[in-house]
C-alpha cells in the first residue's frame, strides 16, 4: 500500500471545506487530498481556485466514489446522506470517515454498520472530542476502576446559545426534513458520545423536550433528560441553545469521590474530590450521625493534548496503513445516536425508553410524520433524503 492515503471530501460546506484546507495543507502527512465534491458550482469554483490542479473535481458523489481517484472518503453531507454515502462507498471497497451524527434514525445507522461489516473497510467516525485530553482523562479514572462505582452523571451543556439569524440562515436547519432534529442532532453529538463513552449506555431514558420554545423552528432547542443505569445510578442531562450565558458542566458522582469537568471562558478544568474509603464500607461502618468521609480535592492533571479533527483523521491513515487504534470506529456512532432517538421518543410519546429493546421503527415512523409536515415542503415528500438543492455540510 502507498504511503498516503488518497481522500476524496464529499461536501464543501463548513466542516468540509475546512478539512479539505487543512488536508491539502499538509495537517494529516499520511493523506492526501485527491478529490472533492460538492453540488453547488460556486463552492467547485472555491476549491479549483484554492486547491489547483492536483486534485479531481465532481458535482455529483457516485462519480467520485466510482472515480478510481480515492482510497476514503470523508463524508460532509447533510445528516439524512451520512449512511447513504458511507454505504455506497463501503460497497465499491473504499474507506469511510463520516461527520456527527452517524445518522439521524438508528434504523439506517443499523444498515450502514451491517455493510462495514460485511465489506471490511475502515470505517470511523469524526468524534474528535474524544481527543480532547479532559474527556481522555475523565474516561481513564472512571474506566480504571479507582473511583468506585458510578452513583450519579449530571451534564448541564447549555453554551450551545443560538440567534434566530443562525436558523434562518439555511432553509434546512432546524427542520424534521433537512436535519432532522435539533440541538441533540446538531449541536449534541459530541456530549452525547462523551456521556456514554465515559459512563457507559444508561438503562432507560426519560426526556422532555421544547420544540420552538425559545426560536421560530419546528424541532427542539430546549432538553431535561433523566436517565438509569443498570447498576442503579442514575443522570441528567440538560442542554438548550436558548441560554446565554451557557454553562459546561459534566459531574460524575462515585462510591469514592467525584469527577467535575467544566468549560469557562475557554479554558477547561477537571477536579476530582477523592476518599480512601468508600461510602458504602464508610456508611457501614461510622458510628457518628453526620460523619461523612474525608476527601482530598485533587486539579487533574492531563497530558494537555487535544488533536481534535486532525487527530481523528491522523489515526484514520494510520488504521488504514498500519493498523493502529482509531479515535472512534464508526459502528460506535449508534450509541450517541440511540440517546438522542429515544430522548426523542420518549417526549413524543411520554413514555420511559428502554434502551435495550428500543423500538427502531416506531422511532422511524414518528420522525417520518413530522418529516411529512416539515416547513421544509421541498424535502418532506416520501423520503428522508436530503434537499440537494442545499449546499452539502452544516
Amino acid at each position: 500500500m502507498s504511503k498516503q492515503v488518497k481522500i476524496g471530501v464529499l461536501g464543501l460546506g463548513n466542516m468540509g471545506s475546512s478539512h479539505a484546507q487543512k488536508l491539502f495543507n499538509g495537517e494529516c502527512p499520511e493523506i492526501q487530498l485527491t478529490a472533492v465534491c460538492d453540488i453547488k458550482p460556486d463552492r467547485l469554483d472555491w476549491a479549483k481556485e484554492l486547491f489547483g490542479e492536483n486534485v479531481s473535481y465532481f458535482s455529483d458523489g457516485d462519480e467520485m466514489i466510482q472515480s478510481g481517484k480515492i482510497d476514503a472518503l470523508l463524508v460532509a453531507v447533510p445528516h439524512y446522506d451520512h449512511p447513504t454515502y458511507a454505504i455506497k462507498a463501503m460497497k465499491h471497497g473504499i474507506h469511510v470517515m463520516i461527520e456527527k451524527p452517524a445518522g439521524v434514525y438508528t434504523a439506517q445507522v443499523l444498515e450502514m454498520n451491517r455493510i462495514a461489516n460485511e465489506c471490511g473497510v475502515v470505517f470511523a467516525i469524526m468524534m474528535n472530542q474524544r481527543t480532547n485530553c479532559i474527556y481522555r482523562k475523565m474516561r481513564e479514572i472512571i474506566q480504571s476502576g479507582e473511583m468506585g462505582a458510578i452513583r450519579r452523571t449530571s451534564w448541564i451543556i447549555t453554551n450551545w446559545y443560538r440567534p434566530q439569524a443562525y436558523y434562518d440562515s439555511g432553509d434546512w436547519r432546524a427542520t424534521w426534513s433537512g436535519e432532522g432534529g435539533g440541538v441533540l442532532l446538531n449541536q449534541c453529538p459530541h456530549n452525547l458520545d462523551l456521556w456514554q463513552w465515559i459512563c457507559g449506555m444508561p438503562k432507560t431514558v426519560e426526556a422532555h423536550l421544547h420544540f420552538g420554545k425559545w426560536h421560530d423552528i419546528e424541532v427542539e432547542d430546549d432538553v431535561t433528560t433523566y436517565v438509569e443505569y443498570e447498576n442503579g445510578a442514575t443522570g441528567t442531562f440538560i442542554t438548550t441553545t436558548g441560554d446565554t450565558p451557557g454553562t459546561n458542566r459534566f459531574e460524575i458522582t462515585c462510591e469514592k469521590g467525584k469527577l467535575i469537568a467544566e468549560i469557562e471562558d475557554k479554558k477547561s478544568t477537571l477536579t476530582m474530590w477523592r476518599s480512601d474509603i468508600g461510602e458504602p464500607e464508610f456508611s457501614a461502618t461510622n458510628q457518628e450521625p453526620f460523619g461523612h468521609p474525608s476527601y482530598e480535592k485533587i486539579a487533574v492533571e492531563t497530558d494537555g493534548e487535544n488533536t481534535q479533527h486532525m487527530g481523528v483523521l491522523r489515526a484514520f491513515s494510520a488504521n488504514i496503513l498500519r493498523g493502529e487504534p482509531l479515535v472512534a470506529d464508526g459502528r460506535e456512532g449508534i450509541n450517541g445516536l440511540t440517546l438522542s432517538n429515544a430522548m426523542h421518543l420518549s417526549a413524543w410519546t411520554g413514555k420511559m425508553i428502554d434502551i435495550s429493546s428500543f423500538d427502531h421503527e416506531l422511532f422511524r415512523t414518528e420522525l417520518m410524520k413530522r418529516v411529512a409536515t416539515s416547513r421544509r415542503k421541498a424535502a418532506a415528500a416520501t423520503t428522508v433524503a436530503a434537499d440537494m438543492n442545499s449546499t452539502f455540510g452544516s
